[in-house]
């Protein structure tokens, strides 16, 4: 993953590249998990389907920003609340 610095006036800061939400996916593309974003119930919640940073995710179908996946040989819907908190 590739890391840009962005400086201003004041501040510089790092930030990551080539990074997006869940609900960005094309259909069919393979991807891998780089974090997990949201509260601790939420993160927790995720990770107890699958979507723990590392794993392969496929998107099958995406109707609205609600997306239904393949992940670690299963089948798993999610809405697009919870998409938005899955980064690819």
């Amino acid at each position: 993953m590739k890391k840009i610095i962005i400086q201003n006036s004041k501040y510089a800061k790092e930030q990551e590249v080539g990074i997006m939400p869940l609900t960005m996916a094309n259909i069919g593309e393979v991807n891998e998990i780089k974090r997990i974003g949201g509260n601790e119930e939420t993160r927790r919640f995720l990770a107890n389907l699958g979507f723990v940073a590392g794993a392969e995710i496929t998107v099958v179908s995406a109707i609205g920003g609600n997306v239904i996946v393949n992940i670690k040989d299963s089948r798993v819907a999610v809405n697009s609340d919870m998409a938005r908190h899955i980064m690819i």
